[in-house]
């Protein structure tokens, strides 16, 4: 099965840094969408793929855009939202990186569903700031829901440090922050079939 991770396009709170990261919800802008539009040309995405997004607004957008309203399986799950990469004990999490509630993904994103059980703690915190194992241990639980769709392809619509996180992890390299997808940058990589060697 291949994991195809998605940086979400060019979002409302890059354009004036740094202050533009105290933005609460930013959506993509324009040429954020044009970006998640053109990703249409490198995948064709169907009924029997998988579409799982952050859930916050830009990554929501992206995959909505790309996906250009296919009736495959939509998720919005915390488990592939905003994470910080390295971690910095000292920093906290910037309110461009608040996560939507399940409400406002209802109204806003119907077409998106909640199909992993996951806590309300989590839908309330994110993995952004989580502690190294703790994090491993739920991206593991995490990829083996994937495997178990039993879909070829699950495109995972996120942010820089989460899929750099998810990368690391699956292929056992230590990356860095200069190793970041560009904006609707991606990459391709294969579910393995025992997370055995992941865990420790």
């Amino acid at each position: 099965m291949k994991l195809i991770f998605i940086r979400h396009g060019q979002g409302e709170h890059t354009l004036d840094l740094p202050g533009s990261l105290q933005l609460n919800d930013p959506g993509l802008t324009l040429h954020g969408q044009s970006q998640a539009a053109e990703l249409r040309k490198k995948f064709n995405v169907t009924e029997e793929d998988i579409i799982i997004a952050s859930p916050v607004r830009r990554t929501l957008e992206t995959a909505s855009i790309f996906s250009n309203e296919v009736r495959c399986s939509k998720v919005a799950s915390p488990l592939v939202s905003p994470r910080m990469f390295p971690q910095k004990p000292e920093w906290n999490t910037l309110p461009c990186d608040t996560l939507l509630t399940k409400c406002q993904i209802r109204d806003d994103f119907p077409s998106f569903s909640f199909d992993m059980e996951q806590s309300n703690e989590l839908w309330e915190e994110g993995i952004n700031t989580m502690e190294e194992e703790e994090f491993r241990k739920l991206a593991i639980g995490f990829m083996e829901w994937c495997r178990d769709q039993g879909k070829k392809r699950v495109f995972i619509v996120s942010h820089d440090g989460t899929i750099t996180s998810y990368r690391q992890l699956l292929s056992g390299t230590t990356f860095t922050r200069d190793d970041f997808l560009k904006e609707t940058g991606w990459i391709e990589m294969e579910c393995p079939d025992s997370f055995s060697t992941l865990k420790r």
